[in-house]
Parts: C-alpha cells; structure tokens; sequence
C-alpha cells in the first residue's frame, strides 16, 4: 500500500506520467470496438426482459421442494406451454416465472403445476403481473433515464463548460451500450433492479468523471499566460494526478459487487441477484475507463479546437523547437571548442620522470 500511495504523490506532482490524452485514437478504437460488438449483441440476442416488462405469472412453492430446476421447467412447459425461468431459493423452494400468460389462463397452470409437483393448489403462490403494467415500467424506466441524462448534462454545463459536459455524456451513453450488450451476451434476466443498477453505475461513473473536470478547470485557469504546456498536456496531468484516487475508489466498489455476482449468483445459486449485480459490474468497470480514456481525452479533442487554444499550441511548440535548437547548437559549440588531437586526460595519480643530474657527485649523508 506504501508503495501504491507513493506512485500516487509521484503522478500528483508529475514526476512521473502516462500519455493518456496523447494515445487517444488508441483508446477511441478499443471503445468503438467494443461498442460495436454490444450492438451487434442487442441486435442479434435482444435483451431477456423479465417478467415485469412483458406480463406473465411468478410461481413460488413452500419450501424444502425436491423437485429439481429442470424437472420444474419441464412441468412448467408442459402445462403452459410456454419457456419457463426457474430458480432456487435460498430456503429451498423454486420460483417459476412464465411470461406471456393472462390471468385466466393461469388458474389452469397452477392447477396443472400443484398435481405435477404433488402440492396442495393452496399452497402454490401466485403472483400475476399484466403486460400493461410491465410496458408502464418500461416507459417509466426509460423517461427516467432521460431526465437523467438531460440533468446531468445541465449541471456539468453550468459547473464547468458545455465541452465537458458534452463528453461526459458521450462517456454515460458509453458505458450503458456496453453493460446492455454484455446482458444481451450473457442472457441474464432485466428486471427492475437492472435497471436501479444502471442508474447507479451512472452515479458512480460521473463521479470519476466529474473529479478529473474539477482537477482540469482548476489547472487550466491562467493557461493562456504561459507557453510551457499546451491544453493536452494539462488534461494529461489531471488523468495522472487523479488516477490512483479512480483505480481505489473503483477497486473497492467492485469488490462487494463482485461478491453478489460471483459468491451470491453464482456460487450459492441466489439467481435474483444476478438482474442487479452485473450491472452494477459491468457498469462500473464500464464507467472507470470512460472517464480516464474517453471523457477527458474528448474534452481535449474539443478544447484544442478553439481558435485561442490552437495559439498556445503553436506558441508552445515554438518554443519547445527553439529551446531544443538552442541545445543542439549549445552541444556544437561544446564539440568545436575541444581539440581534435588533444591528448586524453590522464587519470589517476602520475609518475614524475626522476632528473637524470639529481644527486650526482653528492656525498652520502648530510652536508657540513
């Protein structure tokens, strides 16, 4: 941890760096890739909606049921003739969804299921949801998402600029393609809590997003006024000095996520926390690489744009070529002044040639 916190102080400072803003096209292609293969996904696959997005019945037995997952999905077919989703519970009974029934025609299955799974039709739970009600949620969900995303892009607008929040809604419509598409992929259920997940990992991706704007605006107040870094350069040292902070607040958001979704969905069997917890996955791995490698590199895309950053820009790099000419000519000088043939300098301690007359004709011993 020491050491984690010491490369930190050091990309804080800017001892050390990592050209984010400068590989940009590198980071906009992984980004177009992998949005293109979740759009192919949702085009292909469709999304599984649950339940309540299509109206159906929810089945739910007592507990302690030996009936295993997939003789219940075979029973369930069989007397609706309809795909059946079926889960165990952690007190051992079994949830079986059917989408695409009505309300008369599932007093009849519920008989037909009670005799398969030798149960009392009492003690068999139903639970109808009417396909009205579930294209209501649908509605609801996605004017959700809208007031949200026009808030957001509001508030970054009055906050900082309309660039950043340009890109910050870039980075948001990002990060929900991807996490939409890995559902298509993997076939998980959407339900409800799917959709609690992604407006939370919106949250959490703004969050990053918004702690590199701020660290950005702050920077680039008096850029203009000096001629020894350009737009990119400060957007690439807000990325840096930040980027400890992104990669610990993400690592530990994941971590209890990851918990849900591996240890609780899919080691213990809890499939209902499957529709929240890979979103929540997803999305927030989604949204921590947005904010370093599409929102602010946009940001400077958009920046540099300008009429007085293009000015810098040159000016800087005026001064970088004639500060690198100044060097060459400076090594130059160096190299002419010293002499071809001079002789090498002599290291180490020299012999003294002993003087061929010293001592010659002195008597020993000492003089008189």
């Amino acid at each position: 941890m020491s050491k984690l916190g010491n490369l930190g102080a050091r990309l804080h400072r800017g001892e050390i760096s990592y050209d984010f803003v400068g590989k940009r096209k590198i980071w906009y292609g992984v980004s177009i890739l992998i949005t293109i293969t979740a759009i192919v996904g949702l085009a292909v696959r469709g999304l599984n909606m649950g339940i309540e997005f299509k109206g159906g019945a929810v089945f739910t037995t007592p507990t302690r049921m030996s009936t295993s997952v997939a003789q219940a999905e075979t029973y369930a077919k069989d007397a609706s003739g309809h795909e059946a989703i079926v889960q165990k519970l952690g007190n051992g009974s079994l949830r079986i969804q059917i989408a695409g029934i009505d309300t008369g025609q599932s007093d009849k299955i519920k008989q037909e299921l009670a005799k398969d799974l030798n149960l009392n039709p009492e003690k068999l739970a139903a639970d109808l949801v009417g396909p009205s009600w579930g294209e209501q949620i649908a509605n609801k969900a996605w004017e959700g998402l809208g007031i949200f995303m026009v808030l957001v892009v509001i508030y970054l607008a009055i906050a900082f600029e309309w660039r950043m929040a340009v890109a910050a809604l870039v980075a948001l419509i990002h990060d929900i393609t991807i996490t939409t598409g890995i559902y298509a992929l993997v076939g998980f259920e959407v339900t409800p809590g799917t959709v609690i997940g992604l407006l939370t990992i919106l949250g959490y991706s703004l969050y990053d997003t918004v702690v590199v704007f701020d660290s950005l605006k702050e920077q680039t107040k008096d850029i203009t006024r000096q001629t020894r870094l350009t737009y990119s350069d400060i957007a690439n040292q807000s990325i840096n000095g930040t980027l400890v902070r992104s990669i610990n607040t993400t690592v530990v958001a994941l971590l209890p996520v990851a918990g849900l979704l591996f240890i609780g969905g899919g080691f213990l069997g809890a499939g209902t926390l499957n529709d929240i917890s890979l979103s929540l996955f997803v999305g927030l791995a989604a949204g921590a690489y947005s904010s370093i490698f599409i929102a602010t590199p946009l940001v400077a895309d958009l920046k540099e744009r300008e009429p007085a950053m293009k000015s810098l820009t040159k000016r800087v790099l005026a001064k970088r070529a004639q500060a690198a000419a100044e060097e060459d000519l400076a090594a130059d000088r160096a190299a002419d002044d010293e002499p071809a043939d001079a002789a090498p300098a002599v290291v180490g301690p020299r012999n003294q040639p002993a003087s061929r007359g010293r001592g010659r004709g002195r008597p020993s011993g000492k003089r008189r």
